[in-house]
């Protein structure tokens, strides 16, 4: 089969095309013919050689995103059959054969059919972000109706998708945004209040949204240096899950106020095989919410081949894209 192969980490430019073996079918698995993928920065991490405990080995097949069609099904799948059109995040990391390939081996427990309502490429573009939401505010902070939630970066791949899961709970939603561009978005997809955090600092906007209160759950989709804001911008027993944590912080001021803090790794049960039917269940739940018209994917205008992979990945690095970056399964 064709495939976009990594022989060396580095810059984009180390995506070469290539031939590999169609992956043999196992049992509980399916064979997916892939139509689409999308890019997530843990993608250009991986690529790049900055989480190489979590990397596959060379040659490397990455992107964990894909949609695409039930080419064949394992011993023991009953909840999938041959034409099922799918998507999931269920590889490109170690251990686990990527999407940027003719064909993907995907253990069925973490693939459901995809939304109805999208094509493959949108779809492709949801899996990840939208299990890692998922687990922020559904599994992690439990949001409740009327609470106030601030998603950071509610423009981005996880934030927008937070924002929509937020006031299908019933939040009152503020999200921190950098552009107009990306402040329109953001109201588009139903954010109560949009924060233009260089304009406004913590203190100013945790009072205009919420007199001065705190929030009481904030989503921290940025990590590193914006987890003390963080911890300023939540209510005094509030909540904060973070997604990017890999940092060290003064935690005095989580003390002195009581907070909760969850860290989310969305890539856990694809490394240790645990909680991988959660990651189903969640994209099954997922596809109801888009088909039913509540929750929208927000992509990047352009679409790239996966010859073209590595102008995909220099995009998403040049922080110009707005929402997520789509690949088709062209050579």
């Amino acid at each position: 089969m064709k495939a976009m192969i990594v022989r060396q980490f580095g810059e984009p430019g180390v995506f070469v095309r290539g031939e590999l073996p169609v992956p043999a079918l196992r049992p509980g698995h399916v064979l997916i013919r892939v139509a689409a993928s999308s890019v997530n920065p843990v993608d250009c991490k991986i690529r790049a050689g900055a989480v190489p405990a979590v990397s596959p080995a060379f040659p490397a097949v990455l992107h964990g995103d894909v949609a695409g069609v039930v080419e064949d099904v394992g011993d023991g799948v009953t909840t999938l059959k041959r034409g099922d059109e799918v998507y999931a995040c269920a590889g490109g990391v170690k251990g686990l054969g990527g999407a940027l390939a003719e064909f993907m081996l995907a253990d069925a427990a973490l693939v459901a059919k995809k939304p109805a309502m999208l094509g493959m490429a949108d779809a492709a573009a949801i899996p990840l972000v939208g299990i890692t939401a998922w687990e922020a505010l559904v599994d992690r902070a439990k949001v409740q109706p009327g609470q106030r939630v601030l998603v950071h970066a509610g423009a981005g791949g996880v934030g927008h998708i937070g924002v929509q899961l937020a006031k299908n709970m019933g939040a009152i939603v503020s999200t921190t945004v950098s552009t107009d561009e990306k402040a329109a978005l953001a109201a588009r997809l139903g954010a109560d209040n949009v924060i233009r955090y260089r304009d406004e600092n913590v203190e100013q906007y945790v009072a205009r949204c919420t007199g001065g209160e705190g929030f009481d759950v904030v989503f921290d989709t940025v990590g590193g240096e914006n987890l003390p804001t963080c911890f300023q911008a939540a209510r005094i027993g509030g909540t904060v899950v973070c997604i990017a944590a890999r940092t060290t912080a003064d935690l005095s001021l989580m003390h002195a106020k009581g907070l909760t803090l969850h860290v989310v790794l969305m890539l856990l049960p694809l490394l240790t095989g645990r909680g991988r039917m959660h990651h189903g269940a969640v994209l099954e739940r997922l596809a109801r919410l888009v088909d039913a018209g509540r929750v929208n994917v927000a992509c990047d205008q352009q679409t790239f081949a996966f010859k073209d992979v590595a102008a995909a990945h220099a995009k998403l690095q040049s922080g110009n894209a707005t929402g997520k970056i789509r690949l088709d399964a062209a050579w």
